[in-house]
């Protein structure tokens, strides 16, 4: 079992800046992803780092996000510059290990003025 916890969230204007966190219960040594779901959308992959730091991202969010993690303290960063509304979503971390996916719980991001 792991369980996962994002904190981090909250309201920023436009053109502002987040970092959320996501720490994990155990030592993780798998990909770990932030995801994010805005209402009445579905859920979409926003970035990706893998075990050895490799990264991926999402078209929208590429040049303004940067993913990276802290295996020593079991936590992966997830820095938002440049906001926009439409970056206004819970975001969620998540950790696939064998069968199971872990999810946290959510954190809120509001992008208004």
């Amino acid at each position: 079992q792991v369980q996962l916890v994002e904190s981090g969230g909250g309201l920023v204007q436009p053109g502002g800046s987040l970092r959320l966190s996501c720490a994990a219960s155990t030592s993780t040594f798998e990909t770990m992803d932030w995801y994010r779901q805005a209402p009445g959308k579905q859920r979409e992959l926003v970035a990706t780092v893998s075990s050895g730091g490799g990264t991926n991202y999402a078209a929208p969010v590429k040049g303004r996000f940067t993913i990276s993690r802290d295996s020593d303290k079991n936590t992966v960063y997830l820095q938002m510059n440049s906001l926009k509304p439409e970056d206004t979503a819970v975001y969620l971390c998540h950790l696939k290990r064998g069968w199971m996916d872990y999810w946290g719980q959510g954190t809120q991001v509001t992008v208004s003025s």
